[in-house]
């Protein structure tokens, strides 16, 4: 097994995963409130956000940012669902929305990450990793295609991108600048379902959503976070 659980999940579905220096802040997606938690799992507070289906998360600028499919099929609809994939800038102890953009794609999202002032982002259509540039508008200001489908979680190291894919449940991690692939790892017949990813003191953290199934809003009754074992 390379995928070994550390903590219990905070929550049904943990979409999404970003360590800071508060703790980890998991994206719920069937609530679409952010836990943020410590190393042992000891909920530390709760952020309401007007996120939607809420797939990734990042924290960065000063802000907490959410990755919004549109509408969600796991709760109520609220006021605030629009339908469409937009990335959530938010208040970071509050959740209270301070500003969105489209997604590079207009479709959907799972994976974001900030680096150094700007965030990596995941498409589907093309299959690709943008970068965009939030003081600019939110500028396009680099992309690199990749083959593999369903891109979920992203997680910067020095000398790459990591980013989930969650069908072929394998991480790979990228080039930046080529988007040439660089290391792999495949998750062994058993493991969680690479959603969430992040990375603490050198070591990836996933979260599995805990589908029934590759795509789907029932669960199986066991969420898991933990770390990909070296």
């Amino acid at each position: 097994m390379k995928a070994i659980k550390q903590i219990e999940s905070p929550c049904e579905m943990p979409n999404g995963l970003q360590w800071t220096d508060e703790g980890l802040f998991v994206m719920d997606q069937k609530t679409d409130n952010v836990y943020v938690v410590d190393e042992t799992g000891r909920l530390l507070r709760t952020i309401n956000t007007p996120t939607a289906n809420g797939s990734g998360i990042t924290v960065g600028g000063g802000y907490l940012w959410t990755a919004s499919n549109g509408e969600s099929a796991s709760r109520p609809a609220r006021s605030t669902d629009t339908g469409l994939g937009y990335i959530y800038k938010l208040d970071l102890q509050t959740g209270e929305a301070v500003d969105r953009f489209r997604t590079p794609d207009g479709g959907g999202i799972h994976g974001i990450e900030w680096d150094e002032g700007k965030m990596w982002i995941t498409a589907f259509n093309p299959l690709a990793i943008f970068l965009v540039d939030p003081s600019e508008g939110y500028k396009i200001v680099h992309k690199f295609e990749v083959q593999l489908p369903r891109l979920h979680g992203l997680a910067r190291v020095g000398d790459g991108l990591w980013c989930a894919h969650t069908t072929d449940n394998v991480i790979v991690k990228y080039d930046v600048e080529t988007g040439a692939e660089k290391e792999r790892i495949t998750l062994d017949p058993g493991d969680a379902y690479i959603h969430g990813l992040s990375i603490k003191d050198g070591e990836l953290w996933y979260g599995d959503a805990n589908f029934a199934g590759k795509h789907n809003t029932a669960t199986q009754g066991k969420p898991e976070i933990g770390k990909i074992a070296a």
